[in-house]
């Protein structure tokens, strides 16, 4: 799978839809993805970007400490596939010399991202859906 690396430009809000959308960029081109995604995900999101704190743990902020307890790394998340306009991401955690993939929703992928700051990827093949 050829991989283009991304990074998050931002969150807008689907005049359309109402929904929250988060826009991946090619590192290298001038590409953007657009995912659309839920209201609690792009709250986690944006408080990662604008580096703010909660007075309690978010969700994702629960699941990077745990991950930092058991000496996990995440190594990179990848937006792996579009289908009937869902998309698909893995996370890819290392501990050790050993790999552990993990499907999940790009939203969560992409929080989890920023609080790790892991690399973002974009399958080649998303864009060209």
């Amino acid at each position: 799978m050829e991989l283009i690396e991304a990074k998050v430009s931002g969150l807008g809000i689907d005049p359309i839809s109402n929904h929250p959308v988060v826009f991946l960029k090619e590192i290298q081109g001038d590409r953007f993805l657009p995912i659309w995604i839920g209201i609690q995900e792009a709250a986690a999101i944006a408080i990662t970007i604008e580096n703010k704190k909660t007075e309690r743990p978010m969700t994702h902020d629960l699941i990077k400490t745990l991950l930092d307890g058991l000496d996990v790394k995440v190594n990179r998340i990848v937006v792996t596939d579009v289908s009937q306009n869902t998309f698909y991401a893995r996370i890819y955690l290392n501990r050790d010399s050993s790999t552990i993939e993990i499907d999940a929703r790009p939203s969560d992928s992409i929080a989890i991202a920023l609080r790790s700051q892991a690399p973002i990827y974009i399958s080649k093949s998303v864009f060209e859906k």
